[in-house]
């Protein structure tokens, strides 16, 4: 959990640790710009009162956390679980919006695809945790 740390910060720090299979790194490269557009779709149809659009956009937005969801199964660390209504729209407009694509700017994207990420942070000791390890 992050506890008093900011999202961006806390997601930024675990980020490379949870993108590592190259499966899942290649459905977040298509599922991520399908959200972003669902997203604006949505967001336009509510401007225009423009119900297909409306749908169009939550149907992107559904495909693309599928997608990801699938890819996530992949990995060997699994995301954290969330807190609540309001983490999950956080975390997942922050993902969509600003981690993962900084993720791809800094070039850390490609270097997990190729094989050439760096060692990941082990994930902080939770309390009652006396390894520091995830399950």
């Amino acid at each position: 959990m992050r506890d008093d740390e900011p999202l961006l910060r806390w997601q930024w720090r675990g980020y490379a640790r949870n993108h590592q299979h190259p499966r899942n790194l290649l459905l977040h490269i298509v599922a991520v710009p399908m959200f972003m557009a669902g997203t604006v779709l949505g967001l336009y149809g509510l401007l225009r009162l423009n119900l297909p659009a409306i749908a169009l956009g939550l149907v992107c937005m559904g495909m693309s956390m599928a997608l990801q969801g699938r890819g996530h199964r992949l990995e060997t660390h699994a995301p954290e679980p969330f807190a609540g209504p309001a983490d999950i729209a956080g975390r997942i407009l922050a993902e969509q919006w600003i981690t993962f694509p900084r993720y791809v700017l800094s070039g850390q994207w490609w270097r997990a695809l190729a094989g050439r990420s760096p060692a990941p942070v082990p994930a902080p000791a939770r309390p009652g945790d006396a390894s520091g390890q995830d399950g």
